[in-house]
């Protein structure tokens, strides 16, 4: 992607927000369809550190189960009650509200009190682990998440659900963003279009200034809203010209499971070996979350896959300036992933198995109504959702 635009070209105009189901599709829009999140239980989630605390240090680590709670209300339940300010609490990543969730948090707190924190317990919440450390707990620290996911009255074949299973596993998984990334009805995305406008046109700060938000918290959501959405954007395009996992010129590619990427030089012809790492998911093709392009950058896409990220984010100019004009510093993200370690086995629904909760193994699923339960790993960033979305249209419970 070229740096090519300035706060100039942001146009006056709203510009209009696609919402997440007009996407594009790896292996095509399923018809398959099921019941997602029935109960809390039925969406699992148990985040992985990868490293191991240190036992000593300023900040205690808790790893924590959650129900029906967001990560933002826990750690606004430690503060509360440590009286320790949300600045000195840490945490790796969000966890969906309606799920039951274990992750850690870290809380910089003296030895001394870390009695107080048994009044954090509660029916939904509970402490299952505590360890000191000498560091904070950062955003992205963790490795993995792990998904025990229950998929009511699957509405389909078996066969064909599988089917879509292996494909998941022989292609990968787009890499988009979830939903939960733009708010509801995509708020985040017209609050954060609205601040920017006001931000690059003074004449319009005056209509606008309600949506100028006041908290640091509040300002790097709505800039990861934005980020996100124009990402989704480009990979969807990707997948329209059936060119989201296979190498263009001036490709910039990432190696699998790190965050370090690559980029041949211009003149350098991709090679077999390449293509074979491609295949294989030791790289992956990558695409661009959008801000400012430091000249020392040495992965900046150019010919083809320049001229594809310059034209989907040219649609959307105040969001580009505006990143731009607030010196988000631009970055790269693969465009697919894998999921770890997928398995999956068949129950029959509650409601004809009179309470009952027998397992089959896959190819054996029990006649009439059944439930798919999934299982498997994610890297960090990575959305079970977007698995989801491959597989079949969910319907959340009310």
């Amino acid at each position: 992607m070229r740096d090519n635009s300035s706060a100039s070209d942001a146009s006056s105009a709203i510009e209009a927000f696609n919402s997440i189901d007009s996407l594009a599709y790896a292996n095509g829009k399923t018809e398959l369809s099921a019941t997602l999140k029935q109960e809390f239980a039925d969406f699992q989630v148990d985040e992985q550190l990868g490293f191991k605390p240190t036992g000593k240090g300023e900040h205690l680590y808790l790893r924590i189960e959650k129900t029906d709670q967001s990560t933002v209300d826990v750690a606004k339940r430690l503060s509360e009650v440590s009286g320790v300010h949300r600045s000195e609490i840490g945490y790796s990543g969000m966890k969906d509200r309606r799920a039951q969730t274990r992750q850690w948090f870290s809380i910089k707190l003296p030895p001394s009190r870390d009695g107080e924190l048994a009044a954090l317990e509660s029916d939904s919440l509970h402490i299952l682990e505590s360890h000191r450390n000498l560091r904070k707990l950062k955003i992205g620290s963790h490795r993995t998440n792990h998904f025990r996911i229950v998929l009511r009255d699957c509405n389909g074949s078996p066969e064909e659900f599988e089917e879509r299973l292996r494909q998941i596993e022989r292609t990968g998984v787009p890499n988009y963003f979830g939903s939960q990334r733009f708010g509801r009805q995509l708020s985040n995305l017209t609050q954060v279009q609205a601040w920017m406008s006001a931000e690059l046109d003074p004449s319009a700060a005056a209509v606008n200034s309600q949506a100028i938000p006041k908290q640091r918290f509040k300002r790097s959501m709505l800039f990861s809203a934005a980020r996100s959405y124009l990402f989704n954007q480009l990979l969807s395009k990707r997948l329209q010209l059936g060119n989201w996992n296979r190498y263009v010129t001036g490709d910039v590619l990432n190696l699998d499971g790190t965050e370090r990427c690559f980029a041949l030089q211009q003149g350098l012809e991709w090679d077999e070996t390449l293509q074979q790492r491609l295949e294989q998911f030791d790289i992956h093709i990558t695409g661009p979350l959008p801000g400012e392009i430091d000249s020392k950058d040495k992965y900046v896409s150019y010919g083809e896959a320049a001229d594809i990220e310059d034209a989907v984010c040219k649609e959307f100019s105040t969001l580009m300036a505006g990143l731009k004009h607030f010196g988000l510093k631009a970055a790269r993200r693969p465009l697919r992933f894998r999921p770890i370690d997928l398995c999956w086995e068949w129950r029959q629904s509650e409601s004809e198995s009179a309470g009952t909760s027998s397992t089959y193994p896959s190819s054996e699923r029990p006649e009439g109504s059944a439930d798919l339960i999934l299982d498997f790993s994610l890297g960090k960033g990575a959305y079970a959702t977007s698995l989801l979305r491959e597989l079949c249209v969910t319907k959340e419970h009310a």
